[in-house]
């Protein structure tokens, strides 16, 4: 646990970890009312993981965005585009990302990501945001090269070992408060690329919980990640470009945290 001075806690006897078991609303309120300063000091030198274990499933969307649309040439969605990034390839904020072996085209893409914390099955829109415990950072690294000239499945592009960075914080849905009115940002070696918010994407997160649950059983601790505003590698002009080894990027949300991450060449080292 985050404190009010920004230091980590330990909550280590309050709850073994931060599993799904423990992402009701009644639990995480139980959690919330912990006096911080009676939980010790995180020692060493701490490392920021993924901030929820069990993740059954790692959905994302596509094409959220319409102006991440036009700068991909590709026309608006009529319904959200789901696909999957495999839960091996989630790691914590800060890891180092490594670049596909032959990769050509790996990408960045900042989101909002959302963290189930009840279960889900068709669901209306005015009740999914009571299935959320709440938000995080994501970026949904792809290797578009994979993505979209290697066959008509968008998946193999996006669940590369590495590209999965999360965190590095789940801010519960009582502190983030309105998830459509957060500004969020990328920057590459400095450069920002991304500049956007919550408020242009298309289909909103009740929208989204909502939609998806009418095809899978979300489960608490799933993370559906919402996709991205303009500003990625494949939307530069006059020509795409795309990261190499040695690269770092930068990216946050309004609230949610910020991460860092070095992309690295693959080899018989790096490789998961």
């Amino acid at each position: 646990m985050i404190d009010a001075d920004g230091n980590i806690r330990d909550l280590s006897s309050v709850v073994p970890d931060i599993t799904p078991d423990v992402l009701s609303a009644e639990k995480l309120r139980a959690i919330a009312a912990v006096d911080t300063g009676t939980l010790p000091l995180a020692g060493g030198t701490p490392r920021y993981g993924v901030p929820v274990t069990g993740t059954g499933k790692f959905i994302a969307i596509g094409l959220n965005y319409a102006d991440h649309a036009a700068e991909s040439n590709l026309p608006i969605p009529d319904e959200p585009v789901v696909f999957n990034k495999w839960t091996n390839c989630l790691q914590g904020p800060n890891d180092r990302v490594v670049i596909p072996k032959d990769s050509k085209k790996t990408d960045w893409e900042v989101e909002l990501g959302v963290i189930i914390g009840k279960r889900a099955n068709y669901v209306d829109k005015d009740e999914a945001l009571e299935h959320v415990a709440g938000y995080c950072v994501v970026n949904d690294v792809s290797e578009r090269h994979w993505q979209q000239e290697r066959g008509p499945t968008w998946d193999k592009g996006k669940g590369f070992p590495t590209f999965g960075p999360v965190g590095p914080w789940l801010v519960t849905r009582d502190e983030a408060g309105d998830p459509q009115k957060l500004s969020m940002w990328l920057d590459v070696n400095g450069k920002r690329m991304q500049d956007g918010s919550t408020e242009t994407m298309i289909f909103s997160v009740a929208e989204i919980v909502s939609y998806c649950s009418q095809f899978m059983v979300l489960e608490p601790g799933d993370i559906i990640t919402t996709g991205t505003p303009p500003g990625v590698g494949l939307g530069q002009r006059p020509e795409p470009w795309y990261l190499k080894a040695g690269d770092v990027v930068t990216l946050g949300i309004e609230g949610l945290g910020e991460q860092r991450q070095e992309f690295v060449a693959w080899s018989k080292d790096t490789r998961a």
